[in-house]
Order: structure tokens, then sequence, then C-alpha cells
């Protein structure tokens, strides 16, 4: 079965070549860009899988070229893991914020950068739903097999991240999550979240779902639920 097609976005050569080896050795097929325009340029012309995305680029900069990746429908799915010197909390709930499906600070271990490469692409497949059972609850649609959301007739375009807190809390209405049972079923347990993290994906999602957003409850102390009745 053909490996994964990965893009390495990094302005620095000798970390380039680093990932870019270590990729090539596990048989990924794999792109190299030095700048956000030319990563751009390169997801306009071939079918990706996901990107290792540098935030410090010359010109237009990681955070820029992730706005754009998730704001297009065409791209809005690949998957980011974002490798930077940048690594306050406030850099971190950024980063995952935009869309970034995992975020590594530098200086990292190419081992620990190929196992979290691997648990993205490996999350992606094991939480394929198994069927295609469309979910309504409330003015809500869920279609998890194309992971496609509508309220009412109105399609709503939420990122791999948001869709997946919204179908982990919908799957059981009136059920209270914990934040970090929201990151175990998201993300995965071994996944270095902040609290904080989880509360700007529910704030995106609510954006997003409108007035509907009413539906996702704060259970202050705990964490959120899904309305199970209107």
């Amino acid at each position: 079965m053909s490996k994964e097609r990965i893009l390495v976005v990094e302005d620095e050569q000798d970390i380039l070549e680093l990932v870019r080896y270590n990729l090539a050795r596990e048989n990924y097929q794999v792109f190299c860009a030095s700048s956000g325009e030319e990563a751009l340029k390169i997801v306009g012309s071939e079918p990706l899988d996901l990107m290792v995305l540098d935030l410090m680029l010359p010109g237009m900069d990681g955070l820029e070229v992730t706005r754009r990746l998730r704001n297009n429908h065409r791209t809005q799915n690949i998957f980011i893991v974002m490798l930077t010197a940048k690594g306050s909390e406030a850099d971190i709930v950024t980063g995952l914020e935009l869309g970034a499906d995992d975020y590594i600070t530098k200086p990292f271990s190419p081992r620990v950068l190929l196992a979290r490469i691997k648990a993205v692409i490996r999350r992606s497949k094991d939480e394929k739903p198994e069927d295609n059972t469309v979910i309504q609850i409330h003015n809500i649609i869920i279609h998890p097999g194309r992971r496609e959301v509508r309220v009412g007739e109105t399609p709503v375009s939420l990122t791999y991240t948001e869709f997946q807190v919204l179908y982990c809390l919908v799957r059981r209405p009136g059920w209270v999550f914990t934040r970090f049972q929201i990151v175990d079923a998201v993300r995965g347990d071994d996944y270095p979240v902040t609290d904080r993290s989880v509360d700007v994906q529910i704030v995106g999602l609510r954006k997003k779902l409108g007035p509907a957003g009413g539906y996702i409850e704060t259970v202050r102390g705990v964490g959120y639920r899904f309305k199970e009745k209107p």
C-alpha cells in the first residue's frame, strides 16, 4: 500500500534535510518547501496528506499558511504538524486554534517527530466511523463518513479537530465530558494539550454553529455536554 504524501516546510536547510531524510527512510513520499509561498504552490499542484510546518518562515509565516489551508475546502483536511521554536502556551493555543493537528517545539527528536506523525495518521484511520449512519440532533445533521455538518440546510465548515470534538459530544447527548476526556477522544491520551486549547475549540465550534452552538453547554468545574433536549 502506498505511503502518505508529506510536505515539509522549513527555511533552515539542515533541519529540512534532517526531516526529509527521516521521512524518506520510512518510505513516505516527501516534498520540500523553504517558504510559505512555495508551500502553497506545491499544495495547489500535488495531493497531500500531511504537512510538517515551521511557523517562522520568510515572507508568509506558518500561521498564515495554516489559515489559508483551513479556509479552503480543497485543502482543509490536510493534516498539519507544526514544528517550531515558538513554544509558549499562547503560541501552542494559537496553533491549535487555527487547526493544527499537533504542535512540536524545537529542539526536537526525529524519532519523536516520526512517532507523532504516525499517530496523527493512525488516528485519522482509527477514528473513521464504523458506518455512515447520519446523526441528527435538534437542527444539526452530521454525516460522519463524509465529515459533513449542516445546521438546517446550511453547511458548516469545521476543521478536523472541531469536527472530532462535536462528534465526541453528540454521540452521547446529555453526557458530561471533562476536558481531558475530550482530548483523549480527539487526539489520544499522549497528546500534550492544555485545558485552554479545549476551550478554544469549543469557542470556535459555537461560533461556526451559530444559534445551534448554544446546545453545547459548559458544566462549571467539570467540562462540556451537548443538550439532550432543546
